[in-house]
């Protein structure tokens, strides 16, 4: 369970939102809605801890997650604007890197994550030397890989093609069908299968509706 209690977060003397409240259970997705500049990366930043309220605490399990940063770390998933991927090593060397740090795991299961975001056939490219596009579905084919329960995504289905769109959420839908929880943001229209995505929106007036 993520808890978030009274989060307040100002920009250039401009409240994003005050008093923020709200609980993530096993089993749900919750998509933070509204205009640019409302407040929503910086709202998943937090919630990631890499950024800290002004006002308001962050608890996973009941225990604030600055209090327990290594323990909260290996529950997360965080995929940010930026891919996040060393840009020396091919797309098959992050992710077997990726893979090593969760624990391990066979070969296999990378060569799926590869095809499931259409890089096979380039696994063996720096990744520098790939598109943005690219980059940006090598951070996302760490999804099929995790063990973390927690998936934090920030407009993980932007340049995404109609078909990457589809694997990414059949993946979300069945992620939180096995007890995880996502919080992402996109401007896609998800389908609220069986009332498992809530919806919060930032209006960027202090005021968060959920």
């Amino acid at each position: 369970m993520l808890t978030v209690s009274r989060l307040t977060c100002s920009r250039d003397e401009r409240v994003l939102f005050r008093d923020l409240s709200f609980q993530l259970q096993a089993g749900e997705m919750m998509q933070i809605e509204g205009p640019n500049g409302a407040g929503k990366t910086t709202l998943l930043r937090m919630l990631a801890g890499l950024s800290q309220p002004e006002e308001g605490e962050i608890s996973w399990q009941n225990v604030a997650i600055h209090r327990q940063r290594d323990l909260f770390n290996q529950q997360l998933l965080y995929l940010g604007h930026h891919p996040g991927v060393k840009s020396v090593l091919t797309p098959f060397e992050n992710l077997a890197f990726y893979m090593a740090v969760q624990g391990g795991g066979e070969q296999d299961a990378i060569w799926d994550a590869l095809a499931q975001v259409d890089l096979v056939g380039f696994e063996d490219v720096p990744v520098a030397q790939l598109s943005a596009g690219q980059q940006r579905r090598v951070a996302l084919a760490r999804l099929w890989l995790t063990r973390a329960p927690l998936w934090i995504l920030d407009e993980p289905l932007t340049a995404i093609d109609k078909s990457g769109v589809a694997k990414l959420v059949a993946l979300f839908y069945r992620h939180v069908e096995a007890g995880g929880m996502i919080l992402l943001t996109t401007h896609q229209d998800l389908d609220t299968q069986a009332g498992k995505l809530r919806k919060l929106r930032l209006p960027g007036d202090g005021v968060a509706v959920c």
